[in-house]
């Protein structure tokens, strides 16, 4: 069975609604947790195994009581709880797993399921804190608000979601546009971009 992370539509504005919840947007690395009998991948959007973060692998594996496969971001926190992007690109802190959605669990597809079930699935089977594996809590209804408390603690922004919707269905993000780590990241990415093609063709 093939599980591809759903895409999220960018919105320039946040809004209220009842019919959808919101959820805070990480700002780490986006990968699906496949956790099998024997063993935990974490897969990036490109289906790439993430060697470097074997270790959170690992401990998902222990601490998760069932197969499953999640979707969610690497992340590292502060201690604030607040994801500090820089560190986990320059490995200086200790990553953890926020998982925000479930698409399978114990042999049943949960992908075409009401959003509202699966995170109440998801709430059921994430281990009791602390835990490398970490629920992504959501409100209801009120995403302005919640997307200007959020600006207001200088985080990335939030995603909207319909709460009824199948995986991926109805999935926005709004982005705080003066989010500090933002600065300086495309020029960083760039020369990462530059340096990994001239050493591709130095070989």
């Amino acid at each position: 069975m093939q599980f591809q992370p759903a895409d999220l539509t960018l919105l320039p504005e946040p809004f209220d609604h009842d019919d959808y919840l919101f959820e805070l947007k990480m700002d780490g690395f986006r990968a699906l947790a496949h956790v099998g009998e024997h063993e935990t991948r974490l897969v990036s959007r490109r289906g790439i195994i993430y060697k470097r973060f074997t270790e959170l692998a690992a401990a998902i594996h222990i601490e998760l009581d069932c197969e499953a496969v999640l979707d969610g971001e690497i992340v590292c926190l502060d201690v604030d709880g607040r994801p500090q992007f820089y560190d986990l690109l320059r490995r200086r802190g200790t990553p953890v797993f926020y998982a925000f959605d479930v698409l399978w669990c114990d042999g049943q597809d949960l992908r075409t399921r009401p959003l509202i079930e699966r995170k109440r699935r998801l709430r059921r089977i994430v281990p009791a804190q602390p835990s490398a594996l970490l629920y992504a809590d959501h409100i209801e209804r009120t995403g302005v608000e919640f997307f200007r408390i959020g600006c207001e603690r200088d985080l990335e922004g939030i995603v909207a979601k319909h709460r009824d919707g199948a995986y991926g269905e109805r999935w926005y993000k709004i982005r705080n546009p003066h989010y500090s780590q933002y600065e300086g990241r495309r020029e960083l990415f760039e020369k990462r971009t530059v340096g990994m093609r001239a050493a591709s063709a130095g070989r």
